[in-house]
């Protein structure tokens, strides 16, 4: 003991937590300084490319940068993941300012150093702070209109009273917006921008409340959806309906009751001095909502951004007129990212069709699609093109994360050479001719899934592919820790976007059903969850149309694929190599199921 009591006394005394706090603030500033000099930077690479014409992107050159700082903060004791992450930030940053500074640059008649925006609600609403950043990017004052209802938002700024209007248009747990989607239909006001924002419900009420005390909550009816399951879990407290959440708060603020809370963001609630008593209220963990900005002129948008264009269309009540009308699209290879129907008012059993679609309105596809589609539809109208803000992230393989670099070795094997890839989930290895015994379930009940998994674990499985339970008696999760506890991987069979919703949170691996390979929307959402993904081959799908879904999933970001074949017997080993040197399919972490899927 006196020998350990000598030691500590040798140890270095350490500095003064204040002096520490100072060293620390002042690397704070110095790489705030840094990061507005490489925005500075970033707006010279935007003008150059606004010479030249090329593309806003360059994610060869991104992966490249990542991948060089990912070894280089290894080097220095950085978690590979952090540097991934801070840099995927930088680097949306700078992508989003470079595409605002070409698209302003593009309209100059509309540079103005203020604008009047007209939004739902009041200071510290969602929509006050979507057109908040929106004008923050742009570098512009923003004057205030806060209105009642969307209605009034769109005469605002048809009136001229307003420059732009901010219009929620979907949310990620709600879904779409439909009473924005109807004021569209009265309008000729024309989408020209887009943003979103994460949604971070909290419960505010005023300073020293405790949750136990809350008798009535004040909130907007999409908070009240988003956050579901947390109310469900308070039963007893009375819900009131706002106009927005900026509404809400203000009805607590000024309220004389202490019982009182509202639903609304952090940031909302620091303007009406309320407090949060819960964060993370949503049922989801990432809640965003997507906003489109109107205004009373069409803008011009550059061929070099990424751009979408919105447009709504009646086909008629005639057999097949809606799937000939999306047929154009596919023809033209266009991708459709949102497909929308609404009841035309006046019109029984008539629907009104929104289409947001990836590309320019002065492309030539785009083009070719609104000419052949005025023949077969009975009305089309070009809502707006505006620049798409969805950054996708530039992602590294697993193996670029994980795996230290060999210095050892200095020739690089081809990706042909190098194609035979693994991918560990768990105790479960794919890849590197491992036999697995994949079982298909599909459970009834939360009584007969522990015996069922026994079952199927004692006769060898590794793993389960589970389908959508056939009853609502029981949860995913439910699931997971059935596996969890007989050391099964859980791979979830995925046949539509709200199945992925409930269940990507449990699973382990993802599988899309067979008869999905051919849906995009459902495909670039599984491209965007970074979990390991079997996509099998339909039956009746032939290779190009393979590579084509699988594609579609890395282009997302999502590199951890997994071939299958519904028989296991069209995708061996000698394929791999030949769809690899074709050019179509990136190496990384593509590998076979090698193993037997059981029905």
């Amino acid at each position: 003991m006196l020998s350990l009591l000598e030691n500590q006394g040798h140890m270095k005394k350490p500095q003064p937590l204040n002096i520490t706090r100072e060293q620390i603030t002042a690397l704070d500033d110095s790489l705030l300084e840094l990061l507005a000099k490489r925005k500075l930077l970033s707006l010279e690479v935007a003008r150059s490319k606004e010479v030249d014409i090329r593309p806003i992107r360059d994610t060869l050159r991104e992966k490249q940068l990542l991948s060089r700082l990912v070894e280089q903060g290894r080097s220095q004791g950085l978690d590979p993941h952090f540097v991934t992450s801070l840099y995927q930030s930088i680097i949306e940053d700078s992508v989003l300012h470079q595409q605002a500074f070409l698209h302003g640059r593009a309209n100059p008649e509309l540079q103005k150093q203020q604008y009047c925006v007209a939004y739902l609600g009041a200071r510290g609403s969602y929509s006050y702070l979507a057109a908040n950043r929106y004008c923050l990017r742009r570098q512009v004052e923003m004057l205030d209109l806060g209105c009642r209802n969307f209605d009034e938002v769109v005469h605002a700024v048809e009136a001229g009273h307003a420059d732009y209007g901010f219009l929620p248009i979907e949310n990620t747990s709600s879904g779409s917006i439909n009473e924005v989607y109807d004021v569209l239909q009265h309008t000729n006001l024309a989408i020209i921008g887009e943003t979103t924002i994460e949604v971070g419900h909290c419960l505010l009420a005023k300073t020293g409340i405790n949750i136990a005390e809350i008798e009535t909550i004040y909130a907007h009816p999409q908070p009240l959806t988003q956050c579901s399951r947390f109310l469900s879990q308070h039963p007893n407290i009375k819900l009131e309906y706002c106009a927005s959440s900026a509404d809400a708060m203000e009805k607590v603020a000024t309220s004389q009751l202490t019982n009182v809370a509202a639903i609304g963001s952090q940031e909302g609630g620091a303007l009406y001095q309320l407090e949060s008593l819960q964060n993370n209220l949503a049922n989801q963990d990432i809640n965003q909502s997507r906003f489109i900005v109107v205004a009373r002129k069409a803008v011009d948008v550059p061929t070099q951004l990424p751009a979408k264009t919105t447009l709504i269309m009646a086909t008629g009540q005639k057999p097949g007129a809606l799937v000939n009308a999306l047929l154009i699209l596919k023809s033209q290879q266009l991708n459709m990212s949102k497909l929308e129907s609404r009841p035309i008012p006046g019109t029984p059993w008539e629907e009104m069709f929104y289409l947001d679609i990836d590309a320019n309105i002065k492309s030539v596809e785009m083009q070719t699609a609104i000419q052949q589609l005025e023949k077969i539809t009975r009305f089309i109208k070009v809502l707006g093109c505006y620049p798409c803000e969805t950054v996708k992230p530039t992602q590294l393989s697993q193996q670029q994360l994980l795996i230290e670099p060999d210095t050892s070795k200095s020739d690089t094997p081809s990706p042909v050479q190098n194609h035979k890839m693994q991918i560990n989930c768990k105790h479960l290895q794919l890849g590197q001719q491992q036999t697995n015994q994949l079982y298909r379930v599909s459970p009834v009940n939360e009584s007969s899934l522990l015996p069922q998994l026994t079952q199927l674990q004692q006769q060898g499985a590794q793993a389960i592919i589970c389908r959508q339970p056939e009853a609502n008696e029981f949860t995913w999760q439910q699931v997971k820790t059935a596996c969890d506890q007989l050391g099964l991987v859980l791979i979830v069979e995925i046949n539509d976007l709200q199945q992925l919703e409930q269940a990507q949170s449990s699973a382990d691996m993802l599988y899309i059903c067979a008869e999905q390979m051919y849906n995009r929307v459902l495909l670039n959402a599984i491209g965007q969850i970074y979990k390991p993904v079997i996509v099998p081959r339909h039956k009746n799908a032939s290779i190009d149309e393979l590579i084509a879904a699988v594609n579609t999933v890395q282009q997302q970001g999502n590199q951890q694929i997994i071939l299958a074949d519904n028989q296991i017997s069209i995708l061996t080993d000698h394929h791999l190599p030949l769809l690899l040197e074709s050019g179509q399919l990136q190496p990384q972490q593509l590998t076979l199921v090698d193993g037997i899927i059981h029905n």
